[in-house]
């Protein structure tokens, strides 16, 4: 490995440790119907945010909020002793990238045949509090 392709390697790993996300891969459901999910959510307060996905009537909203709960989790374990609702926690991203796609047959008439794509993604959410923001940005 060269050294800039280090040096950068190192400050990614460096970034990352400062993230608090949680990931959910292979979600056998469409990344078009996931994204209508995240796209509610990117931006809003934790509590919002859950309050959103406990009400909403999408079949995606249910495995989105398990996994904002997971991302709050991992906040809370590297944060002990700070409180969620004093450090105004929020969504900072929530994004979907498409997954493997699994190819299947179905039977039509007079022996043809109709390909279904089914998909599945991977959903990231990241969440920050403003102060930690604010004080990076001094710095």
């Amino acid at each position: 490995m060269g050294a800039r392709k280090r040096n950068r390697a190192i400050k990614l790993k460096e970034e990352r440790q400062n993230k608090y996300f949680a990931t959910l891969r292979n979600c056998p459901t469409s990344p078009r119907k996931m994204r209508l999910v995240t796209d509610m959510i990117s931006g809003v307060e934790v509590n919002k945010a859950l309050d959103m996905l406990r009400f909403s009537k999408k079949e995606a909203s249910r495995k989105v909020e398990k996994l904002l709960l997971s991302a709050i989790g991992n906040w809370q374990s590297k944060n002990e002793g700070a409180r969620i609702e004093e450090s105004n926690l929020f969504v900072k991203e929530a994004y979907v990238n498409q997954s493997r796609t699994l190819k299947r047959i179905q039977p039509a008439p007079q022996g043809r045949a109709h390909r279904i794509k089914k998909r599945s993604n991977h959903v990231t959410i990241v969440v920050d509090s403003p102060n930690i923001v604010e004080a990076e940005k001094e710095n």
